[in-house]
């Protein structure tokens, strides 16, 4: 059956002229990716991967570029990820977010899968205009290791952890800090963050799960936290002891970047249609400690 007519795009003032911005939701298994970022290394990335299969199904005579909410590390999963594309008006309405989500099933591999196509709202923007991002890391301390359906998205640890211990050493570290003692430091960027929820909890089946929750995420910090968590919950340290690490401000040997593949990003959250256009520009300030506009990079 042939789609019906596709309502008029109405034109995004931040696509261009001509143009219609459209949010896609997609989800993917990072193990076999080189991060969400194209590389000119040639590298397989999930960027590349998405980018190419939109340029054949919507026959474009150059590669479109995405924007993303979060841009995932090497072998970090995602299931709630978010990006935009600015299309030409006419190529939207040819085809509409049903017939696209088929072309892009048809040709996009197994390990990357796109669920939802719309039009955005005006001033929609993946990246600037999210207020959280939502983490999970999962890890599991069963002596015989990681159930083998699951090795590729649970790390094992092979020491028995304390959740209790875990949750009171994540306390101090929640609010608004400069984590640069759990960030890969990068030129010209801030590591103020505000971190609003890091939990863990014991699932029936044995494996912990951190749920981490932020206005946005320096490099590494994540990976960072959970290990600094794993090394108290674990007895090697005493609960005050990442608490004292983030007041210190720098980085610590002892502080352990755990591997990517117990990651996901789970979701990310935005402010209501009214509210993008004034997020955006809030986003891009570089941001102070104590009341300074939250970071747009993630």
């Amino acid at each position: 059956m042939q789609p019906g007519p596709q309502p008029h795009a109405a034109p995004d003032p931040d696509a261009g002229p001509g143009r219609v911005r459209v949010r896609l939701d997609l989800s993917y298994d990072g193990r076999d990716f080189s991060g969400w970022a194209r590389q000119k290394s040639g590298h397989r990335t999930v960027q590349a991967e998405l980018e190419d299969a939109l340029r054949v199904v919507l026959r474009l005579p150059d590669t479109p570029a995405l924007t993303v909410a979060g841009r995932t590390d090497a072998g970090v999963h995602a299931r709630g990820q978010v990006a935009h594309v600015d299309l030409p008006a006419g190529v939207w309405e040819a085809s509409g977010p049903r017939p696209l989500l088929r072309r892009l099933a048809g040709r996009l591999p197994m390990d990357v899968r796109v669920h939802r196509v719309a039009e955005a709202p005006p001033h929609f923007d993946a990246r600037f205009s999210a207020i959280w991002r939502r983490y999970a890391y999962r890890v599991s301390d069963h002596p015989g290791g990681v159930d083998p359906l699951r090795r590729g998205h649970v790390l094992w640890h092979n020491w028995p952890l304390d959740p209790d211990a875990m949750n009171a050493a994540a306390e101090p570290l929640l609010g608004e800090h400069d984590f640069a003692a759990f960030c890969k430091k990068r030129d010209g960027a801030t590591t103020i963050r505000t971190l609003q929820q890091l939990r863990w909890e014991r699932h029936p089946d044995g494996v912990l799960e951190a749920t981490v929750r932020a206005d946005a995420f320096c490099h590494n910090m994540v990976r960072s936290l959970v290990g600094a968590l794993l090394f108290v919950g674990d007895g090697h340290r005493p609960p005050e002891w990442p608490g004292k690490v983030l007041a210190a401000g720098v980085r610590d040997s002892a502080v352990h970047v755990v591997r990517p593949h117990g990651l996901t990003l789970e979701e990310v959250g935005y402010p209501p249609d009214d509210e993008l256009a004034a997020r955006n520009l809030a986003a891009r300030r570089k941001r102070t400690l104590h009341g300074g506009p939250a970071p747009g990079c993630c």
